[in-house]
């Protein structure tokens, strides 16, 4: 069992058996606690502790690392405690699993609870007042930090903003090109995201027995709040074997650009990221785009000359138009992914963007 201590405003953590004593300073509110969510992939857990300390060693009082381990894989608890540079946290559940449908795999209810558990221990045992989810089988980009230091203000200061996220599920590298660009989204991203405590103080009592990231996706669940996305992921999944057993990872997760370009947010001015300007600035973005009938016209001309916007009839047609450009045909309680008012905007072998637009996008734009 973890011995956790308060000491002189530090956090001293004791690791049984190893004698081992971690010290994170607390004299400077650090921005967001960041969990690395892990289970049974030693291996993979290495990789991601590289990537994450590569990059944390020059801000770790702002950044506390955790990892949290379902289970008692005994590799990666060894490995976790390998590392004197983070706080391991053990989440060890022996109630029985009862799933509402006999074909359901029970290690979807156990991330479930694994996931309530460890957010519950760092915003309620630690009173961290944010905390960055990341998963045992992701890189970050070198801007990692800085993007969620940057997206704190947003995330205070605009209560429709529900999380910040570093995905981008369209991210792949033949549509996506501009590291500076963010956009807002109807679609939680997940994949790497911070959530606010205040958030967390109304999703912990009701977190659902399985499947929390579809819930999140809920229009019930997010109630009209938006999520926060970079159009360059700050995050890499290379996780070919896990739990959804590879689904997706050839198409959507292998080809993925993980940014390489050290952008100096603390310079950038992101005020057009909040509700009350967003809406004209990704109408305008629209607005100026030239309509086009189909995918012919965008797929005959590999590079177009300028933003186009081509409208879909219902989610079939979506998914038809979807498949011709190779994107995410998915939609989760009436909403694509990646989508903004029922738009859904990457580039294609150009520079320009396609904007796929539904038959109300433009009246909710205001267009």
């Amino acid at each position: 069992m973890d011995q956790i201590s308060i000491q002189k405003g530090r956090i001293v953590t004791l690791e049984e058996g190893n004698g081992l004593e971690k010290i994170i300073d607390k004299v400077q509110a650090p921005v967001a606690a960041v969990v690395v969510m892990a289970c049974n992939r030693a291996n993979y857990l290495e990789r991601a502790l590289k990537s994450i300390l590569k990059h944390q060693s020059s801000v770790p009082s702002k950044y506390p690392l955790f990892v949290s381990q379902d289970g008692e894989d005994p590799d990666v608890k060894s490995k976790a405690l390998s590392y004197n540079q983070l706080t391991y946290m053990q989440h060890l559940d022996h109630e029985p699993v009862h799933t509402e449908r006999p074909e359901e795999m029970i290690v979807y209810y156990k991330i479930a609870r694994h996931y309530k558990w460890a957010l519950d221990q760092l915003f309620y045992k630690h009173n961290f007042s944010r905390v960055i989810i990341l998963e045992d089988d992701m890189e970050i980009s070198p801007d990692f930090f800085d993007y969620f230091e940057a997206a704190v203000a947003l995330l205070e200061s605009d209560k429709s903003i529900m999380a910040v996220s570093s995905w981008n599920d369209n991210g792949q590298k033949q549509f996506v090109q501009d590291p500076y660009m963010l956009y807002r989204s109807d679609f939680f991203p997940g994949l790497g995201w911070m959530l606010a405590k205040s958030t967390w103080d109304e999703l912990s009592p009701k977190w659902p027995k399985a499947y929390w990231d579809d819930w999140l996706r809920l229009k019930e669940t997010h109630k009209g709040r938006q999520f926060i996305r970079p159009e360059v992921c700050r995050t890499y999944n290379f996780g070919e074997h896990g739990s959804s057993l590879g689904q997706y990872f050839k198409q959507y997760l292998e080809p993925i650009k993980l940014n390489g370009v050290q952008v100096d947010w603390k310079s950038m001015d992101l005020n057009y990221l909040m509700e009350d300007k967003y809406v004209k600035h990704f109408a305008d973005m629209v607005k100026n785009a030239r309509p086009v009938c189909g995918t012919d016209d965008v797929l005959k001309e590999c590079n177009i000359d300028c933003d186009v916007r081509i409208q879909y009839k219902d989610e079939t047609d979506f998914e038809h138009i979807a498949r011709q450009f190779g994107i995410f045909e998915e939609w989760k309680d009436g909403v694509p992914r990646t989508a903004y008012k029922g738009v859904v905007v990457f580039r294609y072998r150009s520079p320009k963007r396609v904007f796929l637009f539904g038959p109300e996008s433009l009246q909710h734009l205001g267009i």
